[in-house]
């Protein structure tokens, strides 16, 4: 395993489209490096996700996992998932209000619209598929790394220019805020 550079904002490798992954090539086994290097890049960034295209490598596999996260303890658990092709189907019109940040653009975060409710459809490293509906702010994160394999990053999604702010102004003006404010998109937690 490998820690990958992650690209960053300003970098036009963001901005490709990425391709599907071939199903026949995962079935032999050839994605197993990439995943394992974006897993591994993943942690060592303290990542919520990383999709490929994040590492330059333009294919749509995504990797995220929430665990005791220390950039984002206020985040519900996602254990460890390989997404290859995902699918999102948002559930209804509803959206929330999203502080996101990116590791592809470090030190910034801002105020981005997400659907509150989807139903995500995706092949594992081993070909199975896998369908769940996610609420809340594993929704934002299902969103976000995938807008990454369509070459799109939060700062485009951002409507409010003045959500803008540093990670330490984050922290320290709206951090505790934000966290009442979604704590009611995960009731069960």
């Amino acid at each position: 395993m490998t820690v990958r550079d992650i690209l960053l904002l300003g970098d036009p490798e963001l901005r490709r489209v990425a391709a599907p992954a071939d199903p026949d090539a995962l079935a032999r086994g050839e994605y197993q490096e990439l995943v394992d290097d974006l897993v591994h890049t993943m942690r060592h960034a303290n990542g919520a996700g990383l999709a490929a295209t994040q590492i330059g490598v333009h294919v749509r596999i995504v990797a995220l996992e929430v665990d005791d996260n220390p950039r984002y303890p206020y985040k519900p658990k996602i254990p460890l998932t390989i997404a290859v092709n995902p699918v999102l189907e948002p559930i209804g019109d509803e959206t929330f209000a999203n502080y996101e940040g990116c590791l592809s653009v470090p030190g910034l975060r801002g105020m981005v619209a997400r659907r509150r409710h989807l139903r995500v459809r995706w092949l594992d490293p081993h070909g199975q598929s896998h369908e769940q509906v996610v609420h809340g702010l594993t929704a934002g994160t299902w969103q976000h790394e995938c807008d990454h394999l369509d070459g799109k990053l939060f700062v485009d999604r951002v409507t409010d220019t003045s959500t803008f702010t540093t990670w330490d102004n984050f922290k320290r003006h709206h951090e505790a805020a934000f966290v009442e404010r979604v704590k009611a998109l995960h009731p069960e937690e």
